[in-house]
């Protein structure tokens, strides 16, 4: 059976359950250490969201996603999103990503939801595209690269309500997108794992 559950605060016991799909789907590539992820939950930027497989001979995290909220734009950041490989293509991810839209609209009063993906004609990249528009987002035409990593992204973003005043243009969102991120790394002081 399938359970969510959303932390609001640091819980190390939690994170290195949750951490281990992490991992195997960003690896050192994209992935924000331990110790950002710390100062994350210390500055009250973020919640940790998981899916727990429980059975009677079992408990584990199975996904897991980082949000934060943009209050400038009233909407919740899903910073990062992964299934266990194992567990993907059976429907989990769609789900997670309604449990985690139904709490954008009801703990978090968000009326939207933004991601950004990396922007390449990458086969397993279009997929994940593919997998955020069958959950609602859409994708904007700019192109973003940043100065600290190799590859450009765009933005994704969903209207949750049709009062939403989200900005579509793409180097907008990325104006907030930067300064959440900016935020995360300061007064860390190892971002090492």
């Amino acid at each position: 059976m399938l359970t969510y559950k959303t932390i609001d605060y640091w819980d190390e016991e939690i994170w290195n359950k949750a951490r281990t799909v992490y991992e195997e789907a960003f690896g050192k590539h994209g992935a924000k250490s331990t110790a950002v992820i710390r100062n994350m939950f210390r500055k009250q930027m973020i919640s940790l969201h998981i899916v727990m497989d429980e059975t009677k001979n079992k408990s584990e995290v199975v996904g897991m996603a980082i949000t934060g909220k943009l209050k400038a734009l009233n909407t919740l950041l899903i910073d990062y999103l992964a299934i266990r490989k194992d567990y993907r293509g059976q429907g989990i991810g769609v789900s997670f990503v309604h449990y985690i839209r139904d709490l954008a609209e009801t703990k978090f009063d968000s009326d939207s939801m933004l991601l950004e993906i990396e922007a390449t004609e990458n086969p397993i990249h279009q997929k994940r595209i593919q997998f955020w528009k069958k959950c609602g987002f859409h994708l904007t035409e700019y192109i973003h690269d940043y100065k600290v990593v190799p590859e450009s992204y765009q933005a994704m973003y969903q209207k949750l309500t049709p009062q939403s005043k989200i900005t579509t243009d793409g180097k907008e969102l990325f104006k907030h997108l930067g300064n959440f991120h900016r935020k995360c790394f300061q007064g860390v002081k190892n971002t090492t794992n």
